[in-house]
């Protein structure tokens, strides 16, 4: 499915929310579809199924993933009305960020090429 980076700073657990995260995103997993069981998948990426577990418990608690318990756990849909607060939320994210950037000494050219790199993406790599 993916590689976690077990020599990187950030923790086993952030990397598989993010990578999942990605995989939704980008629809390669579709909603309503299962996910690896918590074990399978810790043996699969050589992790204790504890990290698993909490990336999962993460996921479900930011809208990703529902579980159903006895089943295991499952990608969850956008429904009605929870685009638009994920989209707030985001937006918020981003101001943030933005305004780090700007009093890190950044320009507001230098910060819309970054956004322009940003659109240009494809599928998570570059376009040409």
């Amino acid at each position: 499915m993916f590689e976690l980076d077990f020599r990187s700073r950030k923790p086993i657990y952030e990397q598989l929310v993010e990578k999942i995260k990605d995989l939704i995103v980008n629809e390669v997993l579709k909603p309503d579809e299962k996910l690896p069981p918590v074990r399978v998948l810790a043996a699969d990426l050589a992790v204790n199924p504890n990290t698993v577990q909490k990336a999962y418990r993460e996921l479900e608690r930011m809208g990703y993933i529902y579980s159903i318990p006895g089943k295991g756990n499952y990608v969850g849909g956008i429904k009605p009305g929870e685009k638009e607060g994920r989209i707030r939320e985001l937006k918020e994210e981003l101001k943030k960020i933005v305004l780090e950037m700007l009093f890190l000494g950044l320009t507001g050219e230098e910060i819309e090429k970054i956004l322009d790199e940003i659109k240009n993406l494809e599928g998570g790599k570059e376009v040409d």
